[in-house]
């Protein structure tokens, strides 16, 4: 084919090309001056919500109350009255030493007792019938403050020879046998009080004014990372570290499964200034520049869009804080929103109120649609 011929049918095929797209042009203009075609959105609702400013540290735990007992006397283990982890009332026997000496002694000293109060027992009724003098019994009675004295030091000495919880908790694991020889000092029993576990951690001294007891925060930690704890403030240092310019905080956390455990580090929340305030999803933001904006679906006008201008606050995970632009209730576009245009009308597929995720809200829009067109 000649040349030229190549040339007229290529011009020819170009002008076909412009024609269509012509077309389409046209379509879409007449499909956005349609003044009944309405854009299919996904809707949020504005919500008011408990909302505070996170402030981050690392803890660690503490038990509430914890003692390592330890013997005070050079004794063989006689009794042995706990098992590892067991639980334990206040003033429940842990350990008793040998002390047959000292029961010998006590025993001794209880018959000497005996005796004593028998002879002032005489020496009262010889004074009764004027046969006797006063200083026999204030010597017989002074005797027996004596042993009497005597008895209970040895009763001291036994005391030492037993070992007893000194608040409820729980022990620690028992590395002792019936027969071992303790002296003073040796560390024989671990006692913690688990139920409640105080969180120590520090914070920079600048935030110091936000800090005050009572204050509410929660904690995670890698042992338990599906579980949050939540507990308060109970004290704040009163001196600043002059190296890491920070202030000691402590916290108390209910533990009454007694899962958590001295030791343990945590990823301490502090929720400071907490407050009610509007939350929208990040995702209903249309920046431009440094403002942000939102299409408001004005239900009460035909669900048209009104192209408002708010003020953030905080955010957190998917969330934003809405200062002003906005009231509670109102509904905005979160997807969707680079389809609409200010006084745009939308239909609503659903409304996106964070229990379910986006491809399940479409797929349940689709298949209404489907059941809609089978029922036509």
């Amino acid at each position: 084919m000649p040349v030229l011929s190549l040339l007229a049918v290529a011009a020819r095929g170009r002008r076909r090309l412009g024609v269509a797209l012509l077309g389409l042009s046209m379509l879409g203009s007449a499909n956005a001056q349609d003044p009944d075609a309405r854009t299919s959105v996904i809707a949020a609702p504005v919500t008011t919500t408990e909302w505070s400013d996170p402030l981050e540290a690392l803890g660690t735990l503490r038990a509430d109350e914890s003692v390592t007992l330890s013997a005070t006397v050079t004794e063989t283990i006689a009794e042995l009255s706990f098992d590892d982890g067991q639980r334990l009332a206040a003033g429940d026997l842990l350990i008793r030493l040998d002390d047959s000496a000292e029961q010998a002694e006590l025993r001794a000293a209880r018959a000497l007792r005996q005796e004593r109060e028998n002879a002032v027992r005489r020496a009262r009724q010889l004074q009764d019938r004027n046969v006797g003098i006063r200083a026999d019994v204030e010597d017989a009675q002074a005797q027996l403050a004596q042993v009497n004295a005597q008895i209970d030091e040895i009763q001291s000495r036994l005391a030492d020879h037993q070992l007893r919880a000194p608040f409820a908790g729980t022990v620690g694991q028992r590395d002792l046998s019936v027969g071992a020889l303790v002296t003073p000092g040796t560390e024989l029993v671990t006692l913690d009080k688990l139920d409640r576990m105080k969180l120590d951690f520090t914070v920079p001294a600048t935030f110091l004014g936000a800090l005050a007891p009572g204050m509410s925060l929660s904690a995670t930690t890698a042992s338990y990372p599906e579980q949050v704890f939540r507990g308060e403030v109970t004290s704040i240092g009163t001196r600043i570290d002059p190296v890491s310019r920070s202030v000691s905080v402590r916290a108390q956390l209910p533990n009454p499964e007694r899962t958590l455990r001295p030791g343990m580090l945590m990823i301490v929340t502090l929720e400071r200034r907490p407050r009610d305030t509007l939350v929208v999803p990040e995702s209903v933001l249309v920046p431009s520049g440094e403002r942000q904006y939102v299409m408001r679906i004005a239900r009460d006008a035909d669900n048209r869009i009104q192209r408002r201008r708010v003020e953030i606050g905080e955010r957190r995970a998917g969330e934003v804080e809405i200062r002003s632009g906005l009231q509670a209730g109102d509904w905005v576009v979160s997807h969707g929103t680079t389809k609409v245009r200010d006084g745009d009308r939308v239909d609503i597929l659903a409304l996106d109120d964070g229990s379910r995720e986006i491809s399940d809200i479409l797929e349940a829009a689709r298949d209404d649609d489907s059941r809609g067109g089978e029922s036509d």
